[in-house]
């Protein structure tokens, strides 16, 4: 049995959460999300949390077991709180500037790139620091992930854009013949 499946789901106050069929879904104040459950799965929603469990002795039930778990949780967060993930853009001439729902980087290519954003996620440009951000953690973090995909940070100089807090790790460049 899984271990991440066996833990219990906070439900905060604000937040409802119904399941109907085999389709959850979140209502909270920053808006609304669904997931359709995998058989062999089941959700039950108690007073102050909900408890997922697994009803399937399959070889990768307990995986499954885990996964729902996770995913009923990432909704109930996302609803109530939101998620989001920084990026640092570093080189000289590096920017971002976001222009209603596109974001514009400029990178050092011989034009500036445009990237729309999907709905439901908005983005913040600060300084060299862009921060996606919106109630599905999945579209976050693919949209994170492209937006870093335009520059990915180069070993010898440390240019391009990452995560925050990321490590870079750092080549010696070409050294002087004697």
């Amino acid at each position: 049995m899984s271990r991440v499946g066996k833990k219990l789901i906070p439900i905060p106050k604000g937040v409802d959460l119904k399941m109907n069929g085999r389709t959850v879904t979140a209502k909270g104040p920053k808006g609304e999300l669904s997931y359709d459950m995998l058989p062999g799965i089941e959700l039950k929603v108690e007073t102050g949390h909900a408890v997922v469990e697994q009803n399937s002795r399959e070889k990768n039930a307990g995986a499954i077991h885990g996964l729902s778990r996770a995913l009923v949780n990432n909704l109930v967060e996302g609803v109530s709180k939101g998620f989001s993930k920084v990026l640092e853009i570093q080189g000289t001439g590096y920017r971002a500037q976001v222009q209603g729902k596109t974001l514009v980087l400029t990178l050092g290519y011989s034009h500036p790139i445009e990237y729309a954003l999907p709905e439901g996620i908005e983005a913040k440009v600060d300084q060299n620091k862009v921060t996606v951000s919106g109630i599905n953690k999945e579209l976050v973090g693919q949209v994170a992930a492209e937006v870093r995909r335009f520059r990915p940070p180069e070993p010898y100089k440390g240019k391009g854009i990452r995560y925050e807090g990321e490590y870079v790790r750092r080549k010696a460049g070409k050294s002087a013949g004697a």
